[in-house]
């Protein structure tokens, strides 16, 4: 037995792949490496225009609407993340990280099968052909975040090559749109993933350590509408 026997294994972060229609697993794409950093971005969808109707300023919103929103965020991630089959010099990689790779491709692309008969119902003369439809998308990064997603931006720069010029390191950037029910169908599995999704985050902000008014400097009074004038 190590000194480090009992250090708990970390939880990786995955991309998994769900069927639309049944909501079952179809595919864990695990990263090899946690990413280091997490860029996140929530942007507000409020009724407003954003302006300021009044004197003071020079919007053109509605005053009665400054406090409302239309719905949820929309929230972005961004991250790096890296594959090196140097790493892991006991499983044989004949094809370097082609696979590791092609599969975060396809993630962005209909499968040739779909293509071909996309390609056969136009010759049959069909008149509208639907939007070939990708499964349902999940990232996870801990039990706390489970949600829905859509990749938005895919770029891998091929840093390593064998002798047969297989890649065998790549980093990737990564972008994903969180999918909310502003995206997605009511009764859609990613809908109710979604709801699970923003849940767990008014947990989490039920449990944060509250302030008083006191350590504000504001006095017992507290918040007034009057506070402010002379």
């Amino acid at each position: 037995m190590t000194r480090y026997a009992n250090i708990p294994k970390p939880i990786r972060s995955a991309i998994v792949l769900v069927d639309p229609e049944r909501g079952t697993p179809q595919r864990v794409i695990v990263l090899q490496f946690n990413p280091d950093t997490l860029e996140r971005s929530l942007s507000p969808q409020t009724a407003g225009s954003g302006g300021d109707s009044g004197g003071g300023g020079a919007g053109s919103g509605d005053r009665n609407e400054a406090l409302r929103l239309k719905g949820p965020a929309a929230e972005t991630w961004k991250f790096t993340a890296e594959i090196d089959a140097t790493d892991q010099f006991e499983i044989p990689a004949p094809d370097g990280i082609h696979p590791q790779l092609a599969v975060l491709e396809m993630l962005v692309q209909p499968t040739s099968a779909q293509l071909r008969e996309a390609s056969r119902q136009s010759k049959k003369g069909t008149i509208e052909i639907s939007p070939i439809e990708m499964p349902l998308t999940l990232f996870t990064w801990g039990s706390k975040r489970v949600m829905p997603v859509r990749l938005t931006e895919l770029s891998i720069n091929e840093s390593a090559f064998d002798v047969n010029l297989n890649p065998i390191r790549a980093s990737l950037s990564i972008g994903l749109k969180v999918l909310t029910v502003s995206d997605l169908p009511m009764g859609h599995p990613g809908a109710e993933l979604y709801y699970a999704h923003l849940a767990q985050k008014e947990r989490l902000a039920g449990a944060a350590r509250a302030a008083g008014i006191g350590s504000l400097g504001l006095g017992s009074g507290g918040i007034g509408v009057g506070m402010g004038r002379g």
